[in-house]
This record gives C-alpha cells, structure tokens and sequence, in this order.
C-alpha cells in the first residue's frame, strides 16, 4: 500500500502554463504580441520586454504602455485501459480471486480546468538622443490555476491495482468509491529594468536583470472507501496543502542593427536559478492495511508512521524541503522589414534551453531538446488612425513519453493571433487583441501503466485562449 501513496504524493504537484512561450517562461505581455506574435524587432514600447536595444530608433521622451489580458485553458487527460485488473489463469498471486477474472474496461477522460484572473502588466520607457532606459512589470513565467474535480487517472487507476493486489484480488472497483481533487498554482512575477546605448548610426546594444519571484502552491485530497454495506471503511486517506515560494534573478543582453527599412535584433536571457523553499501546512496519512492476514491485529497505519513509508518520495513536500523551478535561458532573433511606409513583416525564433535548466525531479533530462519556437507577424496601417495585424507561431517542445505525466505534461502547438491599434490621438493609442493555440494531443502508451502489470494508454489535450486590451501613452 505504500507505494499508492507514494505515487499519490506526487500526483498533487499540478501546475499551469496556459501562456504562449516556453516550458517555464512567458512571452506574451503586451497586446501587441497577442494580435501579431513576432515582436522581436519591434521600437515600441512592448520593445522594453522583446527588443530591448531597438529602443534606441523609438520615441524619443516617456512611453508607458498598460495591458490586461484574460487566459482560459483546458487541460484533460484520457485513460484508456482494457480489460484492467484482469487475472491470468491459474496466477497463485490472486488467490481470493477465481483465475480468468476479466477485469475492468477504463475509458474515462478527467478533465482539468484551468483559468487566470485578468493578468496585467505594466511598460515604461524613456528616451534621450542616443539612450533609453525601459521596464516592465508582469507575470513572467507560468501563471495561473488548475484543478481537477475527479482527480487524474495516476490516482484513480494505482488506487484500483493496489487495493486488488494487496488483497490477493479481493478488493476489486466495485466495493468501494474513489474521491479525489487536485488542485495548484504556479506564478512567476517578474520586474525588470534595462539600459540601451546607441553605439553607431545602425547598431544599439542594451543590458537589463529581471528579478523573479516564485508563488506557488499544492494541495488536495485522495479517499478511498468501502461501499455503505461493506462498512464505509476509509481504506485511503491523503492530505495535502504545500506552499512553494523563491527568488531568481535573469541578466539580460539585447542587440539591434537598423539600416533603412531593414532590422535585425537578437536577444539573450540567461538561465534563471529558482530554489523554492516549503511552507508545508498539511501533509497527513492515514492507511487501512488490507492484507487479510494481519488487517485485524493492525488495522490502521497514521500519522508519522503512514508518512515514514514514503521514504525519499515525500521529501520534496516536507516542510522547509526545496525543489529547483528554474527559468531557461532564452534565445530570440528577429528580422523585420518595412515593405512599405504602411506595412511591415517580422520573422522570429526562439530557444529556451530547457535541458539545462533544473526541473523537479530532474525531468528537465527526458526532454529530447529545449524548446524551439517559429514566429512571423505582418501589420498594416490603414490610416493614420487605424492599424491592423496578424501572426503565428510553432511551438516544439521535444517531448519525450519519459517527461511526460499527469501532473505535468505539455503538447506541441501552433498559435494565431489577430487584432489591432487605434491611435486615439497622437499621445494615447488603444489595442485589442486575441490569439489561440491549437494543440496537437499526446498519447503515451505503457506496457506496464504506473508500475502495473496491465497495460493503459494516456492521452493529453489541451485548449488555450487569450483576449487582451491595452493602453499606450507618449508624452
């Protein structure tokens, strides 16, 4: 039994990335990222996150610019398992069950619902001759909230193997209930300043730190009980509420080279060290022991006891433990070009090296590479009023079935934004946007699902939408 608990224990540390960028990193601040995706060679002001040094070509005195943006996410899970908990002939490892037992048939899909309160971020720039200092505050990294009603198909499933094969095949699906929920949180808030210097007529460099504050939290419940007319016995009881928080500081450099009509700018993020610390509320156990042997003369493990079994497993949410949420350092290079006076295209990639970025539990070396993403945007001005824009973006995360799990999974995507900016009047500019993600799904399939002898194939889906307004302000 203890190793239900064990792999329960882990289930509950479920976080949301609903966001574009990397695994760990956010890129979409500024509205103008959300109705156009390619900002990297951008000089307004959402160049103080995307292009630090392209300041330099921009307005010249104080910008500030104030974005909200409203996320939405799915993130479900199907279970598919065949003929689970089916006994081969004559399998002495069962003996209160009669040999050939059929199993169960699992199709169940457990979905997650994820959302954000209106995120906001705030931009300020200012400009003289040939320097400009820039900073931003914002949700940085992940951000927002998950939770799952039904709990996720690692609990409902290793809760099902376990308890039939600790009693040899006696307690099967049908004689008890399962309750669970999940829940979690993860932000990175994020502040950061930058200094730009114009070295020629056609290259700028800039300099910046982002200092990064780590929020997060763990908490939930797994229960397992007999039916009523079996005694409503509680066979499993887990407890968690863990509160996760940390510091890390990003150094960053930004170049641009503008020559007429053409830009090219590269910036480079470092690697962001983030040592959570825990501030454990709950962590209790309470284990019915169901081998049929001894369950009468010890029929309940609690307290320390129950959490002892957890053995290494259970470090990582005791009080006061630490646990590595490092931000990755992020390559981007742009190219734009100014086709006409009115219209204007960017291509843009990106790299977050994500291998060398230490994740909990090291999962950061099942990756087959880091993150690489493809961005173009294009804008028209219709008049001196109105401007309107479009992009996408390809996101590959090389993901391998060893990275992925329930409580931390993610999918390759592609994402297109729209929208567009109204210039008020010459110091105050209004703009909208809204993009989605079309995720490709992911199916692991497992010969010997979650440590079982039978066989599960998982599948992972995910939704995204982002709106989101904005006001810009020069004087």
């Amino acid at each position: 039994m203890k190793k239900i608990l064990v792999l329960m224990t882990a289930m509950l540390s479920v976080a949301l990335t609903s966001k574009a960028g990397g695994l760990m990193t956010n890129t979409n601040y500024h509205i103008a990222f959300d109705r156009m995706m390619a900002r990297g060679a951008s000089f307004d002001i959402d160049a103080a996150f995307s292009n630090p040094a392209g300041l330099a070509w921009g307005h010249e005195g104080w910008q500030l610019s104030l974005n909200f943006q409203k996320p939405w996410q799915n993130r479900d899970i199907e279970l598919t398992a065949p003929n689970f908990l089916a006994v081969p002939a004559a399998n002495p490892s069962f003996p209160y069950q009669p040999a050939g037992y059929a199993g169960i048939n699992i199709d169940q899909k457990f979905p997650g619902k994820a959302s954000a309160p209106i995120v906001p971020a705030l931009f300020a720039a200012y400009k003289q001759d040939n320097w400009a200092v820039s900073g931003m505050l914002g949700i940085v990294g992940s951000g927002g909230f998950v939770k799952y009603d039904d709990g996720i198909p690692m609990f409902s499933s290793l809760v099902m193997a376990k308890l039939f094969t600790a009693t040899g095949g006696l307690m099967t699906p049908e004689k008890y209930t399962i309750d669970s929920q999940m829940e979690g949180k993860q932000y990175i808030y994020g502040g950061q300043l930058n200094f730009t210097y114009q070295l020629t007529d056609n290259i700028a460099a800039a300099v910046g730190v982002r200092a990064n504050y780590y929020d997060g939290y763990n908490r939930g419940h797994v229960t397992a009980t007999t039916l009523p007319e079996l005694g409503n016995q509680n066979l499993i009881d887990l407890q968690l509420d863990c509160l996760q928080k940390g510091w890390g500081f990003t150094p960053i450099i930004s170049f641009d080279y503008h020559d007429g009509p053409i830009t090219v700018a590269a910036r480079y993020e470092f690697r962001t060290k983030i040592n959570t610390e825990n501030d454990t509320k709950t962590l209790n156990a309470t284990i019915k022991n169901t081998d049929p042997a001894t369950a009468a003369a010890v029929p309940y493990i609690t307290g320390a006891t129950a959490l002892a079994q957890f053995g290494d497993k259970v470090a990582p949410y005791e009080d006061g433990a630490k646990t590595r949420y490092d931000m990755p350092a992020l390559l981007s290079i742009a190219v734009g070009y100014e086709i006409t006076p009115q219209l204007r295209a960017t291509l843009e990639y990106h790299n977050f090296d994500d291998k060398h970025a230490k994740m909990a539990g090291d999962r950061q070396k099942n990756l087959t590479h880091g993150t690489d993403e493809y961005l173009v945007g294009i804008e028209y001005d219709i008049n001196d009023k109105f401007t309107v824009s479009c992009g996408g973006q390809r996101t590959d995360y090389g993901l391998d079935d060893d990275y992925q799990s329930n409580t931390s999974f993610a999918c390759d995507s592609w994402s297109v934004g729209l929208g567009g900016a109204w210039n008020i009047t010459e110091k105050i500019r209004l703009t909208a946007g809204y993009f989605c993600t079309i995720y490709s799904d992911y199916t692991k399939e497992q010969t010997n699902y979650q440590g079982t002898p039978w066989p599960a194939n998982e599948i992972y889906s995910r939704t995204n939408h982002v709106i989101g307004l904005g006001v810009d302000y020069k004087f």
